[in-house]
């Protein structure tokens, strides 16, 4: 039944989320830190967002073309060097997705100072960003990049594109709670400790993670392993549950007060 799942995902990629995690894992992402942020926490950030949070994961992808913030399209993505250390590669000249949390992390420090549309556009950013570090092919190892036309169980794609849908090929006819619930499954010790340290701390541990995908399939092989979404499980559903712990971390931070 797996198996017929996945092929019936795989037939529907072209009308999938161009955006890393795609619908379903941005959404996912940010249900889990819904479900670890104070009530507080929840009631501030309600004055500048009166609706579900999950409706906006997506919100910068969605308007990254629009030209007040058409600069934002290279923030999604970031590069780390030879030992996953964060690397601010001057390739990426008008920023990326370290540089853009850190710019939101300024604007919302001191959040009531700020105007309602700066602060909602920030915590936008946050809820976005947070979740594309995690993405597999989002943190750029040294190498050729990750956007190779390859071919997945007889499909045509990038092999980016295979990671910004892998959470709905892992996860076909899930709902956003379910999947929500299926992998938040660390206990709060381990919660903490996945939280700890600042942005260059997390992606180091992301990107050392991440480098695993090409052991699976090595830069530009043109028809990838068969079973790369079952190999890719684990990571896919760890990365997202931390993403989801993590921003819950930065919203108590921002809002909790």
């Amino acid at each position: 039944m797996r198996k017929l799942l996945l092929l019936v995902a795989l037939a529907t990629f072209g009308v999938q989320s161009a955006s890393a995690w795609g619908t379903l894992g941005h959404k996912v992402i940010v249900e889990i830190a819904k479900r670890h942020i104070s009530e507080q926490t929840k009631a501030n950030i309600a004055k500048y967002m009166p609706y579900d949070m999950c409706d906006d994961a997506l919100w910068m992808d969605d308007h990254r073309k629009d030209k007040p913030i058409a600069y934002t399209t290279a923030w999604h993505v970031y590069n780390v060097d030879e030992n996953y250390e964060y690397d601010p590669n001057p390739r990426l000249y008008k920023g990326d997705a370290i540089h853009a949390l850190k710019i939101a992390e300024y604007n919302l420090r001191n959040y009531r100072e700020k105007s309602d549309s700066a602060v909602l556009m920030n915590l936008r950013m946050v809820l976005h960003f947070a979740g594309d570090i995690h993405c597999p092919t989002h943190s750029y190892v040294p190498g050729p990049r990750a956007h190779w036309s390859c071919e997945l169980n007889g499909k045509r794609l990038s092999f980016h594109g295979v990671y910004d849908s892998m959470p709905e090929w892992l996860h076909p006819g899930e709902s956003v709670a379910d999947v929500a619930t299926e992998i938040d499954n660390a206990k709060k010790g381990e919660i903490k400790r996945i939280q700890r340290g600042g942005f260059h701390d997390w992606a180091h541990d992301i990107g050392s993670r991440n480098a695993v995908i090409y052991k699976w399939n090595e830069h530009n092989r043109k028809v990838l392993d068969p079973n790369t979404v079952e190999l890719s499980r684990e990571l896919v559903n760890l990365q997202m549950r931390n993403a989801g712990y993590r921003l819950a971390y930065l919203l108590d931070k921002y809002f909790g007060k």
